[in-house]
């Protein structure tokens, strides 16, 4: 397994990030971190070393610049961005395509929080290299208009506890026209601190990644 720190242009600027490739990878996952946090999220490196377990590479990137996490932390500015978190993902999709030992290899997205506003906005913008998209605790209601132009299968994972977010969950997944489906986990909050509820997250993203569709499965309207 391979490990290694890079460097990703974006808008002009570059911003850090964390490649791992075990050999002969699948595909290569790449992270959206939510709102507040960064590449070093212990919950989205956790969930991606599990992935790496079972064969898929992952990049866990930071979405902003040094510059922009400074102004960001007090103004609390870009963390919403939704436009420009994706563009940042963007540009990690066209990086990895440019890649000798990633270029041939498919991608799926992890998002997380805000993050996966950001990875549905991503994908939406490049459907021949996103095989797949999982949101974990995420805000997919924040993409808007772009939900019917998804094309990858998209995973929604939401914990049963996590209510607000849990209806959000529901009303963007009517509005996604790709294979879809909800996920919940029971008794989990929205960061999934509960025993075994991060484990719940990474073995349902697990499959969702190596086995990305056809999801014909109708959202489910309960808890």
């Amino acid at each position: 397994m391979t490990s290694q720190a890079v460097s990703i242009p974006a808008d002009g600027s570059a911003i850090a990030g964390d490649l791992v490739l075990p050999p002969e990878a699948a595909a290569v996952v790449l992270f959206a971190h939510g709102s507040g946090s960064s590449r070093h999220s212990p919950r989205n490196r956790a969930v991606a070393a599990s992935l790496q377990d079972v064969g898929l590479g992952t990049l866990l990137m930071d979405l902003l610049t040094a510059r922009e996490e400074q102004v960001d932390v007090v103004t609390a500015r870009h963390r919403f961005d939704i436009g420009l978190l994706g563009r940042r993902l963007v540009s990690a999709i066209d990086w990895l395509g440019e890649q000798p030992a990633t270029a041939r290899l498919p991608v799926a997205l992890f998002g997380a929080s805000t993050g996966a506003a950001a990875a549905l906005v991503a994908a939406a913008e490049r459907p021949g290299p996103v095989r797949s998209v999982v949101s974990r605790g995420g805000r997919p209601d924040l993409a808007g208009d772009v939900l019917s132009r998804v094309r990858a299968p998209v995973l929604l994972i939401v914990g049963g506890e996590d209510t607000q977010v849990l209806e959000m969950n529901r009303e963007a997944a009517a509005r996604l026209s790709a294979p879809h489906r909800l996920h919940v986990v029971p008794g989990a909050t929205h960061l999934f601190e509960e025993p075994g509820a991060l484990e719940a997250v990474a073995a349902a993203a697990r499959e969702w990644f190596l086995r990305p569709g056809p999801r014909e499965e109708p959202s489910p309207r309960g808890p």
